[in-house]
């Protein structure tokens, strides 16, 4: 999914209504955004983090020194880790290292829902989709958050809803 379109999701999730234009720069195709009164703003997690201010929301940034610097680190992870051209081996590292992270977590930062969460869901979505059931039991832990991601209100919209057996099939998944 184009990062402008993922923009326009968090804006309708956030209750914005502007519908703001996104335009894209470079070979990655950079997300930028021309504000009203100032200058572009470049960059998925700028414009991202803007917009939850613009909304009111900052408590998605997180509430503490510490969760607003694991919302950080999230995202950046987003940006360097799951954007760009990833292999079947990438992003099976990812969804690796994410099952091992969420082990004891209901989300990102712990217990509290935040734009990383979105942003991760958003970026995961088009290879959750794919996965066959045998791999989302091997990936519990990110099935479990994705499916619980998926059903926050306002988050999936329009994106294909990702179906999750809930009794395990395979004994040996893991």
């Amino acid at each position: 999914m184009a990062a402008a379109a993922e923009l326009t999701l968090l804006e309708k999730s956030l209750g914005l209504s502007k519908g703001n234009k996104y335009s894209a720069q470079g070979e990655r195709q950079i997300p930028v955004l021309q504000t009203n009164n100032g200058p572009s703003l470049t960059g998925l997690t700028t414009i991202a983090a803007h917009l939850v201010k613009q909304a009111n929301k900052e408590h998605l940034l997180g509430s503490t020194a510490e969760e607003k610097a694991v919302v950080q680190q999230w995202l950046e992870y987003r940006v360097t880790r799951v954007d760009g051209r990833l292999g079947p081996d990438s992003i099976r590292a990812v969804l690796k290292d994410l099952n091992s992270y969420l082990e004891d977590k209901v989300y990102l930062t712990g217990y509290n829902f935040t734009l990383a969460d979105i942003l991760l869901y958003y970026g995961l979505h088009r290879f959750i989709v794919d996965l066959t059931v045998q791999e989302k039991e091997k990936y519990l832990n990110v099935s479990r958050w994705f499916c619980h991601i998926q059903h926050y209100p306002g988050i999936r919209q329009h994106l294909p809803r990702v179906v999750f057996i809930k009794n395990r099939l395979y004994a040996n998944s893991h």
